[in-house]
């Protein structure tokens, strides 16, 4: 009844099985933890890269509407209206205008730097990340030529470079 199983269990001439196979497993959740941690912050990285885009887009407009009140002024300081002081009351209604879009474009500016700031430390996390799967991946291919070769060096290597592959995930959340 229990043919078809034989060549599944661990030999007892060869003891190791077991063990890489457990290796293997624990690197490959650590393969699949260290991809899902770089799409994440693949994902925040876009989003900020978009909400910095927006925010130079906005900071355009504001330079946009600067220029025209700029023009604004300056036509009515050097036309010579029929109605001075209504002309003047216009232009300095424009000229604090000028002065509002000015302080405006400053604010969204310092948040778009932020924005992009925020992005690249966002982009370090994911390299770390991704450099981490990698590693961890090499050595889950070095550790299962163990069940291949039979020879143990494979296997130390492959623990090895798991240990390292995990510190370098680890160092992603520690970035600046």
């Amino acid at each position: 009844m229990h043919e078809g199983l034989e060549g599944h269990e661990a030999h007892p001439d060869e003891p190791w099985t077991l063990p890489v196979a457990v290796t293997m497993s624990i690197l490959t959740v650590l393969v699949a933890m260290a991809t899902l941690l770089a799409h994440r912050a693949a994902t925040d990285k876009l989003l900020l890269q978009t909400k910095a885009t927006d925010q130079w887009a906005y900071y355009q407009a504001k330079n946009i509407r600067l220029h025209e009140m700029q023009i604004a002024v300056d036509m009515l300081g050097s036309l010579a209206p029929a109605e001075k002081e209504q002309a003047a009351a216009v232009r300095e209604k424009y000229l604090k205008e000028v002065e509002r879009y000015q302080d405006d474009k400053g604010e969204i500016s310092d948040k778009a730097k932020e924005l992009e700031a925020e992005g690249a430390h966002i982009s370090r996390r994911e390299d770390r990340f991704d450099l981490a799967e990698v590693i961890l991946e090499i050595g889950l291919i070095i550790c299962s030529l163990t069940l291949i070769t039979r020879k143990m060096v494979f296997w130390y290597t492959g623990i090895a470079l798991g240990a390292v592959g995990f510190v370098v995930a680890l160092t992603g959340f520690f970035v600046h």
